[in-house]
Formats: C-alpha cells, sequence, structure tokens
C-alpha cells in the first residue's frame, strides 16, 4: 500500500506541470510579455499544426490493428450521448433564460481533451497514455461538435443544415490529422526520417504553447457577471462528469491506464473551443469565457483529489 505522501506525489506529477505553465502564462500576460495577439495567434497554430501534427505522429507510430481499444473508445462515445441527453433535460428544467441553455450544456459535457486531457495523460502515463487519449480524443471528439452544434442551434433557435455540420467535422484540423495517420498506421508504414523529425518537432509545441497561452487567456474580471450558471455548470463540469464517467468505467470493468484516461479525460476543463463556437453563433459569449476560465482553474485541484482517490484505492 503506497503512503499518503507516494500518492500526493503521483497526483502533483500529473497537475502540477500544468500549473506551472498557465500559471507562467498568468504572469507573462500581467508583465506585458504576452499579447492579445501571441495569444489569437498561438491558439490557432496548436489547433490548426501542432495538435493534429502530435495526434498524427502517435497514431502514425503504432499499429492500431493491434493496440487500438475499441471498449474504451466505444464507452466515450455512448456516455457522452447520454450525458448530453441528460443534461438537455436538466437545463430545459432548470437553466433561465432559455437562449443559455445550449452553452450550458455543452460547457458541462465537452472538455478540453486536446490541451489539457492530454497534457494529463501524458503526465500520467507517457507514451501509452498519449496513443490511448489520442485515439479516444480523436472519435470523443467528433462527437463533441456535433453535439454542441445541436444545444447551441436548439437554444438559439437557429437551424443548422446538416452539409454545416459535416464540413466542420471533415475540415476540423484535429480530425485530419488523425485520419492522414490511419492508413499508415494500419499498413505499418514507415515515414521518412526528415518528415518524422519535422513533424516531431510541431508536435512539440503543443503542450507548452497551449498551455500558455490558455493561462495567459484567462479573465478572472468577468466572473461577477452569470455567477449562477457559470457556479452549476463548473459543479457540473469538475464533480458531476467526472464521477459519472468514473463509475461508469468502473461499471463495465474497465481497471488501470484505461480507467485513468477515462476519468483524466472528463476531469478536464471546459474546452476553449465551446466559447468560440458560442461566440460565433451569437449566444451568450461571457457566460461561456466565464465557464472556461472558471473549471479551467478549479480543474487542477478536483483532477488531484481524484488521482489520488483512485491511486489509493489501487485502481489507476
Amino acid at each position: 500500500m503506497e503512503t499518503f505522501l507516494d500518492i500526493f506525489g503521483f497526483s502533483f506529477g500529473i497537475t502540477g506541470p500544468i500549473f506551472v505553465i498557465m500559471g507562467l502564462g498568468i504572469l507573462l500576460m500581467r508583465i506585458g510579455l504576452l499579447t492579445d495577439a501571441f495569444i489569437e495567434a498561438g491558439t490557432r497554430m496548436v489547433f490548426t499544426i501542432a495538435l493534429p501534427s502530435l495526434l498524427f505522429l502517435s497514431i502514425a507510430r503504432t499499429r492500431i490493428t493491434e493496440q487500438a481499444n475499441l471498449p474504451l473508445i466505444a464507452f466515450g462515445i455512448v456516455m457522452t450521448i447520454v450525458v448530453y441527453l441528460l443534461l438537455e433535460w436538466y437545463a430545459r428544467a432548470r437553466i433561465t433564460p432559455e437562449r443559455d441553455r445550449g452553452v450550458v450544456v455543452q460547457g458541462i459535457f465537452r472538455s478540453n481533451m486536446g490541451v489539457i486531457g492530454l497534457a494529463y495523460c501524458v503526465n500520467a502515463y507517457g507514451e501509452p497514455g498519449l496513443l490511448a487519449a489520442s485515439l479516444y480524443l480523436g472519435l470523443v471528439t467528433i462527437v463533441f461538435n456535433i453535439l454542441s452544434v445541436i444545444t447551441l442551434s436548439r437554444s438559439l433557435q437557429r437551424r443548422q443544415g446538416a452539409w454545416r455540420i459535416v464540413r466542420g467535422i471533415v475540415t476540423n484540423p484535429l480530425i485530419i490529422g488523425i485520419v492522414l495517420a490511419l492508413p499508415i498506421s494500419w499498413f505499418g508504414l514507415r515515414l521518412p526520417p526528415i518528415l518524422q523529425q519535422s513533424t516531431q518537432y510541431l508536435a512539440d509545441l503543443t503542450l507548452p504553447l497551449a498551455l500558455l497561452c490558455t493561462g495567459a487567456a484567462l479573465n478572472f474580471r468577468s466572473l461577477r457577471e452569470e455567477i449562477g450558471n457559470t457556479l452549476q455548470v463548473t459543479v457540473g463540469k469538475l464533480v458531476v462528469i467526472p464521477v459519472v464517467f468514473t463509475l461508469g468505467a468502473l461499471a463495465v470493468g474497465f481497471r488501470g491506464i484505461d480507467l485513468g484516461i477515462v476519468m483524466l479525460m472528463a476531469s478536464a476543463p471546459t474546452a476553449a473551443a465551446s466559447y468560440v463556437m458560442v461566440r460565433a453563433m451569437g449566444g451568450n459569449a461571457t457566460l461561456a469565457a466565464n465557464i472556461v476560465a472558471l473549471t479551467t482553474l478549479g480543474s487542477l485541484f478536483t483532477t488531484s483529489l481524484g488521482v489520488m482517490l483512485l491511486r489509493s484505492l489501487d485502481l489507476m
């Protein structure tokens, strides 16, 4: 049985580096070394180039026919849909005004798996964690995008045609990176050394640049506005969702790294992309920004507690 200090050290080893880099982003923004323009360009760089490169390499280097964990991926997709349906029911009964319901629903179920969730998994399990999380992330992200468009369109009473949804999926850089890697992995092809090393350089930018930009972009001044719905989403995202996903994973028999991936991905804060989507569709952008800021800060603490609990029970 591990001691409390061993468990605490393992937990802090996962969330501590993320806290440090995000904190550095906040500090550099305060003293003027980072600017809004840098954050916008850096975030776009991560989303369109660096993170797709990371996912591409992670999948391309493996034999997906031998290592793909289909039960884990299926669990993530099914649980996301079930949770979404329950949240739609809850929002209809408890969230006012009606136009904010989609922002709340999306804020609770849509995790920042591509940056913080992935960082959690890498810190916890290294390369095996990166592979398992990449495949999980790739397919569940498709579900996130579809459900986000549906819930925001419903609450804002806007029509989004099927073609627009499909176009949004097929042009998503993360999906493109994963799709390009699948045939390489499937047939066991080897990348040319120059291409592999060049892509590796881009992939190595992902986590430090993304975490710096995430920290620098946090705006706690806006938290005074829309505080009621913000707190509901924060509790749902950081407590209810991780508990539901973890208990569900335990019930179907996941243990070790599989259980850890589920818990860590579910514990990630609300995706920053949710704010971008809300703003683009004319929703309550202030509420969306509040949700991203508060869940990002809180996730570091709730995830640490979750890791300590599972580790103390020798489940991950």
